[in-house]
């Protein structure tokens, strides 16, 4: 049975390229990053060369490069190591749960959070941020580009806001990077993540933007490892992955990638659009990366269309999350004003580099009819009758 994988947002396979730039650091270039001889400064060296990579995808100074296990962290790190009891801290309702959670920790700790809303297209309004602003405010972090949705958040408006007002600036960047160019310092914010496994490096890895003169207190303490800011002995082969892909990234965002992945994207949703009824765009209308889309199919659970479009070989995903063994809607769906059957009726569908045409036509040979089977089994779906 052919397998095609459009759940690119959840991670991506490493691309053979990184595999193959990752393979010397497992055995033959072993050495500690930190150790003074020949194995551990050709280590170093190698680090080094990973970090320059990040730091052009992102404009950055190789300095302001943090390595870290992923996006996770980057997003822990970077709220953790700025906001302090007694501080505000400003976020939005669509985060992703790296931030809420830290949210809410912290105001378990005694701080003042406010989740500022979005719209019906998914999109923060900046003056919600601006109004929104306290004298205690710390931090405002607010995602580039929304897990779920694809869709863009004006950040260099609300890091201009954050400038204006002298507050520290957080960006979740982890579904855009590889996807649009990211430029730290038009964007004018402090901070910034990214994970690896979200751009065809290795699980495990990711970095985080600490714009120079940030001052940033560690998650974990231990050796002076990079700089002071994340204490542990890096992960060689994941951080020379992680440079590989970030080098591919800039290169084929040049090569105008996006592009390409923007019409094969836009053939999978109108075709969708066109040939199953009762079904729409989350997020419509919005800017979003050229990778993702979110789309409801009314009268059927997303879960249960998850599951019998994988038994014909197609990998997406649901826009509905499990808690506590019940499935609840989508909090990034329900904060756009989805009703909760619309909520669980959503998919979405997400490409990476190894996707082809092929796969998008596979998708959508098979996509129709698997949707028409299960809304037989609806009580409440009636076809719409043709005149």
């Amino acid at each position: 049975m052919r397998r095609v994988y459009l759940d690119n947002n959840a991670t991506t396979p490493v691309l053979p390229e990184v595999l193959e730039a990752m393979r010397p650091y497992f055995a033959e270039s072993f050495g500690n990053a930190s150790s003074i001889h020949h194995f551990g400064q050709q280590a170093r060296a190698a680090v080094e060369r990973a970090r320059q990579s990040v730091a052009e995808l992102l404009n950055a100074r190789p300095a302001e490069i943090v390595f870290t296990s992923g996006g996770t962290e980057g997003d822990n790190l970077a709220i953790f190591g700025i906001v302090r009891p007694g501080d505000h801290l400003i976020t939005s309702t669509i985060e992703h749960h790296a931030v809420l959670n830290s949210a809410k920790r912290l105001a378990e700790r005694g701080c003042e959070v406010t989740f500022v809303p979005v719209d019906g297209r998914g999109v923060v309004d900046p003056e919600d941020v601006r109004r929104a602003l306290r004298s205690a405010t710390r931090l405002i972090t607010i995602m580039m580009a929304n897990n779920e949705t694809g869709v863009l958040q004006p950040v260099e408006e609300i890091g201009r806001i954050a400038a204006e007002a002298d507050v520290y600036f957080h960006t979740d960047a982890v579904q855009s990077a590889g996807k649009v160019k990211l430029d730290a310092k038009k964007i004018g914010c402090d901070l910034l993540s990214i994970s690896g496994h979200k751009m065809h490096a290795p699980q495990g890895t990711g970095a985080l933007y600490v714009r120079r003169g940030t001052l940033l207190d560690p998650l974990f303490v231990g050796g002076s490892h990079e700089r002071s800011r994340r204490a542990g002995t890096e992960n060689l082969p994941g951080i020379v992955g992680l440079g590989k892909a970030a080098e591919i990234a800039r290169e084929s965002l040049a090569h105008g990638d996006d592009a390409k992945f923007a019409a094969l994207r836009n053939r999978l949703e109108t075709t969708i659009l066109a040939t199953v009824e009762a079904a729409g765009v989350n997020g419509a209308g919005a800017p979003r990366v050229p990778t993702t889309t979110n789309l409801h199919f009314d009268f059927i659970e997303g879960e249960a269309l998850v599951i019998a479009l994988d038994l014909k070989g197609l990998a997406v995903s649901t826009g509905a999350a499990c808690s506590s063994g019940a499935l609840e809607p989508s909090h990034v769906l329900s904060a756009m004003g989805l009703a909760p059957e619309r909520a669980r009726a959503s998919l979405r569908f997400s490409l990476g580099k190894q996707n082809t045409a092929d796969d998008v036509d596979y998708a959508l040979s098979i996509l129709p009819e698997t949707v028409a089977r299960l809304r037989e089994l609806s009580p409440l779906y009636k076809p719409a009758v043709s005149q």
